[in-house]
């Protein structure tokens, strides 16, 4: 990867690129995969002050001249943004490496429709490939002010480097949380459920499905094979067992969302997101949504979601993406200054009310929007996000972000089958 260094004060260093295209796609198989060892690797966080080299590692790991070849293959490819005609059209180093993350998430989870161990390929590709991936991190590092003691007593200020400090902070708690929903995984080894396909006539099959057309978010996804019980339903004991890892998961997926709403947070908002904002954020949210915004009463997210009446998946991607919208119009407003035209005093006091309702206003919008996403946890991306995504170009960032994404999709899917036995053995038990 090229790097390109800036230094002033505490600068920081990270591969270059610029962006030309984007493109998120779901591969059935990736374009960074082929099989390999099943060596797995056992992630620690960085030491201070020292780099965790992970290449030297990873290469010591494949071992033959074929792998290294391979290897060096599919980081140009990278390099290059997927583009190996040369001809200038590839994505930046960032996408690409974004869209490899997700690419690999797709092949190794993509079927993950069963509650089952990893089978050994899978599960090795996956540790391979993110070793791989990640190993860029170790490049992308920050300058610091530091002394180097000289042998004849005498001391030099130079510049260190140590690891960025968004990646010191989030790349090690990421691969913990990959390490913990791995291990409830492995742990499905020896269930008192099982699962069959959707055209299946067995009686366990049939009490199954029944109760499954109880919940509506099964109807939508009528590919996926049907959890099946005993005909007394699950043991106190696996009962128990389930809803701790139910609520690891869940933990596991609130960890990954923070994580990753914190680094899309810090992405800088594209310009052309910025041009196809509404000049006015009232009219860009709706009168309903502004009038419950701008009311004088106690504000409660909670009540104005309910009386929005949103009732699919759909209606609130399109609701998050008008209050975004409306919020960032609100927010440049509010950080307007007030210049030396306005001459009058009064002129002046009439600028500032202005200025701090619509501070209220990007607040109470943000607000809204937290709780739409905590309301809906599996909503897809917001447009805003999704350009973020497309247009960055700090590889650290990009990393970051699509790594945290994969681990939230795979612990809310976590989440929602174990949801599915618990309503499923509670039915059983109610009849």
């Amino acid at each position: 990867m090229e790097e390109s260094s800036e230094v002033d004060g505490a600068g920081s260093s990270t591969p270059g690129c610029s962006s030309i295209d984007y493109s998120r796609t779901i591969s059935e198989l990736s374009s960074f995969s082929e099989q390999s060892c099943s060596d797995e690797h056992a992630s620690t966080p960085w030491p201070p002050g020292k780099l965790l080299l992970r290449s030297p590692h990873l290469f010591n790991k494949l071992g033959m001249k074929q792998n290294v070849d391979m290897m060096r293959e599919r980081f140009s490819k990278l390099l290059l943004g997927e583009d190996m005609s040369g001809g200038g059209k590839g994505v930046c180093s960032a996408v690409a490496i974004s869209n490899a993350i997700t690419n690999l998430y797709a092949t190794v989870f993509g079927q993950f429709w069963r509650l089952e161990p990893l089978s050994p390929e899978k599960k090795a590709m996956w540790r391979r490939e993110m070793d791989c991936l990640l190993c860029v991190c170790d490049y992308i590092v920050e300058f610091y002010p530091s002394v180097q003691n000289l042998q004849d007593g005498s001391t030099l200020e130079v510049m260190g480097t140590r690891p960025r400090s968004d990646l010191y902070i989030n790349l090690p708690a990421l691969e913990k949380l990959d390490a913990m929903l791995i291990e409830i995984l492995e742990s499905f080894e020896k269930t008192e459920f099982w699962y069959v396909d959707d055209g299946d006539r067995s009686p366990s099959a049939n009490i199954s499905r029944s109760f499954q057309r109880a919940v509506k978010k099964n109807e939508e996804k009528w590919w996926r094979p049907i959890p099946c019980l005993p005909t007394y339903g699950l043991t106190a004991k696996c009962r128990k067992d389930l809803q701790q890892k139910r609520d690891c998961a869940n933990q596991i997926h609130k960890a990954a969302m923070a994580i990753n709403g914190g680094i899309l947070a810090e992405m800088e908002v594209p310009d052309s997101y910025i041009a196809t904002l509404p000049k006015s954020g009232r009219t860009g949210i709706g009168e309903a949504t502004y009038r419950g915004l701008s009311s004088a009463e106690k504000f409660s997210s909670d009540h104005l979601l309910d009386s929005l009446g949103i009732s699919t998946d759909h209606e609130a991607v399109e609701a998050a993406d008008r209050i975004e919208a409306s919020m960032y119009v609100w927010r440049r407003k509010s950080n307007l200054s007030c210049t030396a035209s306005k001459s009058s005093w009064g002129m002046v006091k009439e600028f500032m009310q202005d200025v701090d309702k619509s501070s209220m206003l990007a607040s109470r919008a943000q607000t809204l929007l937290f709780s739409l996403k905590q309301r809906y946890p599996g909503l897809s991306q917001t447009t805003l996000d999704s350009m973020k995504i497309q247009y960055n170009m700090d590889v650290g960032q990009g990393i970051l972000e699509s790594y945290s994404r994969v681990l939230e999709s795979l612990a809310f899917n976590l989440v929602s089958y174990i949801d599915d036995l618990l309503y499923i053995d509670e039915s059983i038990k109610k009849r």
